[in-house]
């Protein structure tokens, strides 16, 4: 059982760069920021004004565009779900189902061995920041089934009733590194649980004004200083940076056994060697240089390779002055020597950081790259911080053939995650 080897047969995204893999890619290549001023919060009294930020996304024409490419009763119950549920579960049902049907899987899959993991929590704050409101301003208009739609569980619910996967269904939370635990729970469930397949889902994490207030007072985030170029704003390995920005995005990702994906035919985009997880003891949001280099080795253990077989390390490089730091020391502590021939790159330098997803949106971001053999560059890293001294592909999308690639990805809390992937052949 241990020894199953998974793969990646679906992916999806929905970020403002674009809710296609073919948008999303390009440009991301062509090194465009998703970052400008936050429409949702315009009217509020938060310090930082800047996001990236899906408001106004247009739901309805979106699943509309689905009808008749998922099987008739899913397309149903997609359209009917997105009726009802708040705005953060429509994209998740939307992210879902765009993965499902890029896996292609037909009705190959026994739904009883179909499981759905949601990495994330506390995602839908600004419908509960809502509900409050109206509760206040008069307790029986509230949404009669808030006590449901409030719970992170609805996510996966309803993806299950969508595609009606009858395995088991749950949410893993931890912070930032949310949906790489759930990557790591999606292979064990694989391996060691029977399941044919999982979908994992990165929702997209609704800020409220309450959050986004918050964090801008802690000063974990970018506040003032480029409100009128917010496309700047972002800035990992910068020396100028100073925060993270808070943003919109969702993805999902659909594992499988590797023989029976290619049993069915299935196109794979990349197989998965080793998720490894650890945790600094620390409940606080002080990166750890030393907790994450032990779990980078744990993953490489893991996954059977040595540091050298390393060809790319998407990093969780948040803008963060001391986080983007403790990531490069671990690096090199973990690297030695092959640190200086690694290419890392920074994808929230035009994504910003979309939280709870991040792990999965940047995993698929860095698939698509070692499939293309091309690297995205790390945008707005105008003044390289002098105690950054590796290959962050700074200038421009680089050329760079890739075999193996490791993807970092660190949550408030001390939790560190690492995934290990390997660029698929028919081996």
């Amino acid at each position: 059982m241990s020894g199953k080897r998974v793969v990646v047969t679906g992916m999806a995204v929905n970020t403002p760069l674009g809710d296609t893999l073919e948008a999303f890619f390009s440009a991301l290549l062509a090194g465009k920021s998703a970052i400008s001023r936050w429409r949702c919060f315009a009217d509020q009294p938060v310090y930082s004004r800047i996001g990236a930020d899906l408001t106004g996304y247009d739901v309805a024409a979106r699943v509309a565009g689905l009808e008749g490419r998922l099987l008739p009763e899913a397309y149903h119950r997609l359209k009917r779900l997105t009726r009802r549920v708040p705005w953060s579960t429509q994209l998740s049902l939307l992210v879902a189902a765009d993965a499902w049907l890029d896996a292609n899987p037909g009705a190959s899959h026994d739904p009883h061995q179909l499981a759905v993991i949601v990495g994330g929590h506390n995602i839908g704050s600004h419908y509960s920041y809502d509900m409050g409101k109206q509760f206040l301003d008069e307790p029986d208009l509230i949404e009669g089934l808030y006590c449901l739609y409030k719970l992170d569980s609805d996510h996966a619910g309803c993806v299950s009733e969508m595609l009606q996967a009858k395995g088991p269904i749950y949410t893993t939370g931890a912070a930032c590194a949310s949906t790489n635990l759930a990557l790591r729970s999606a292979v064990d469930e694989i391996r060691h649980h029977g399941q044919d397949a999982v979908i994992v889902v990165g929702p997209v994490m609704h800020f409220s004004p309450v959050d986004v207030h918050a964090m801008a007072l802690m000063g974990a985030i970018t506040t003032e200083t480029f409100d009128e170029e917010p496309e700047k704003a972002s800035r990992p390995f910068d020396a100028g940076r100073e925060g993270f920005v808070p943003a919109h995005g969702a993805g999902a990702l659909i594992l499988e056994e590797r023989d029976a994906a290619l049993r069915r035919g299935a196109r794979i985009h990349a197989e998965i060697l080793a998720v490894a997880a650890g945790s600094d003891g620390n409940h606080l949001p002080q990166p750890c240089s030393e907790g994450q280099a032990r779990v980078m080795r744990q993953a490489l253990r893991e996954s059977g390779l040595r540091p050298e077989q390393i060809d790319f390390v998407s990093a969780h490089a948040t803008s963060t002055p001391a986080g983007d730091i403790s990531e490069i020391s671990a690096i090199k502590d973990v690297f030695g020597s092959h640190a200086a021939r690694l290419k890392i790159n920074a994808p929230k330098s035009m994504l910003g950081h979309t939280c709870w997803s991040s792990a999965v949106i940047e995993l698929i971001a860095a698939i698509l790259q070692m499939q293309a053999g091309v690297l995205h560059p790390s945008i707005n890293v105008d003044n390289l911080d002098p105690a950054i001294d590796l290959d962050v592909c700074r200038e421009s999308k680089v050329v760079h053939p890739i075999e193996h690639l490791l993807k970092n990805s660190f949550g408030f809390g001390g939790i560190n995650c690492v995934s290990v992937l390997r660029r698929h052949d028919q081996g």
